[in-house]
């Protein structure tokens, strides 16, 4: 199994390759067009700033390398919001694999802190990623924006107001939330992805 972790200006990549290593997968963390293609899955993990973040990839010429993927992609919390249209962080043109709008977190009461920053429940899951027995688990986030529920989203959380925790579309997987950083729900979603 070659799976390749793309890498770009955005941190996170260590923990998403201990957790791959702990299944026993020896991920290539690689910038490599050719490497990328030729991988047998493709993870897109992230953490760092929207509109800073694509104007990196459209100088390293990899836009269209990873909205031409074919094999399995999972995006992980900013890499799920590159894929999708626009976000509101930076108001950033991002990849549109998701035809849907990355919008700013809006507290209304004192106790909601922003960034979403913990643990939280998935819900309402569909397909791919999520095994029945993943329902209403536990899974960490650190977040100020998020994606609103819509024709893609395939699992739900709800902090402010209910939004989507994991997206799929056709061979693309995005989850906002950190499987490297769930414990053993997470290590269940990442060996899901594997073995798609």
């Amino acid at each position: 199994m070659y799976v390749a972790i793309i890498k770009y200006n955005a941190g996170n990549i260590y923990s998403v390759d201990y957790a791959l290593k702990r299944l026993g997968i020896n991920p290539v963390i690689t910038a490599d067009k050719e490497q990328i293609q030729k991988a047998d899955k493709v993870i897109f993990p992230g953490v760092g700033e929207a509109y800073t973040t694509m104007e990196y990839l459209k100088e390293h010429q990899m836009v269209e390398l990873i909205r031409n993927l074919e094999q399995p992609v999972l995006g992980i919390c900013l890499g799920m919001q590159l894929m999708c249209r626009h976000s509101e962080e930076g108001d950033a043109d991002c990849l549109g694999i998701f035809d849907v709008d990355v919008k700013k977190f809006i507290s209304d009461k004192h106790e909601d802190k922003i960034p979403h920053m913990g643990w939280n429940t998935i819900s309402d899951l569909k397909g791919g990623l999520f095994t029945r027995g993943l329902e209403n688990k536990f899974v960490y986030f650190v977040h100020g924006f998020y994606v609103p529920t819509n024709t893609y989203t395939a699992a739900t959380t709800d902090y402010i107001l209910p939004f989507s925790a994991s997206l799929h579309k056709d061979n693309f997987y995005a989850t906002q939330f950190h499987p490297e950083k769930s414990g053993s729900v997470g290590e269940e979603i990442l060996r899901n992805f594997i073995n798609m």
